[in-house]
């Protein structure tokens, strides 16, 4: 079965907040694909098998579980793999 990898980079983090006290209650990750500073002649990179030279690639994660707020910074950089699942 095939899989597919995609490097990602957190470009920026939203923080929502709710209720009376103002109360932290998630985090919005906003991801984009991140290009190889350079390509061998046929486009091809290894941290990015979906694309040929330049990746493109959005991703938007809504977070609600509080262990996780604070984790995610802009420009921090991620392998997101695709494997099949059951």
């Amino acid at each position: 079965m095939a899989t597919m990898r995609a490097k990602l980079r957190v470009g920026f983090v939203h923080e929502s907040f709710f209720g009376p006290e103002g109360a932290k209650s998630g985090e919005t990750l906003k991801f984009h694909a991140v290009p190889a500073p350079k390509y061998d002649p046929d486009g091809l990179d290894e941290d990015n098998t979906f694309a040929k030279f330049s990746p493109s690639a959005d991703l938007s994660i809504n977070v609600a579980n509080p262990e996780l707020f604070g984790k995610f910074k802009a420009g921090d950089t991620f392998y997101l793999d695709f494997t099949p699942a059951p």
